[in-house]
């Protein structure tokens, strides 16, 4: 894809009415992950009724978007004085192109406008790439968690703390 498809794309805060167009996005971006990880991936549970209804109680979502089309979305709320992010999604086809990079960035943006202190998110113990790519992001473990029904670690919490 040629430099002007990425300047192409739009970011925006979604609203309700995104939500189908949501549950896509992320549905798509984590089917590379069905069957491999334990426990399965809570994204393959998003519906449009639940995200609706997560945005409507004050949570938030990024989308990236060319020319009305979903590339990628990213979801976040507040927790523990920090902007939490997770479902960070891009389509399969919009890959390399950096939308995961501005993503990340719209939502530090927009912790700092909210004054909080850091970002935070999840990552499984299981996807060292995707953990790399946080860390070159500036992102720290802080903590290690095992899911429910598990006695060993699953995910790491990694945060950033912003300047």
């Amino acid at each position: 894809m040629s430099d002007s498809v990425v300047l192409d794309v739009v970011l925006r805060p979604a609203t309700e009415s995104d939500a189908p167009r949501l549950a896509a996005t992320i549905a798509a971006a984590f089917a590379q992950y069905r069957g491999k990880l334990v426990p399965e991936s809570g994204a393959f549970g998003e519906t449009a009724s639940g995200i609706a209804a997560e945005l409507a109680k004050g949570a938030g979502a990024i989308v990236a978007e060319r020319n009305g089309e979903m590339l990628g979305c990213v979801m976040a709320k507040v927790l523990e004085g920090d902007l939490y992010f997770g479902r960070l999604s891009v389509m399969p086809e919009a890959r390399g192109l950096g939308l995961a990079k501005r993503l990340v960035d719209a939502v530090e943006a927009d912790a700092r406008v909210r004054g909080l202190a850091g970002v935070r998110l999840g990552v499984r113990v299981v996807l060292t790439e995707n953990q790399r790519f946080f860390q070159s992001l500036g992102y720290a473990e802080i903590s290690r968690e095992a899911h429910p029904g598990f006695d060993y670690p699953t995910s790491i919490n990694m945060r950033k703390i912003l300047g």
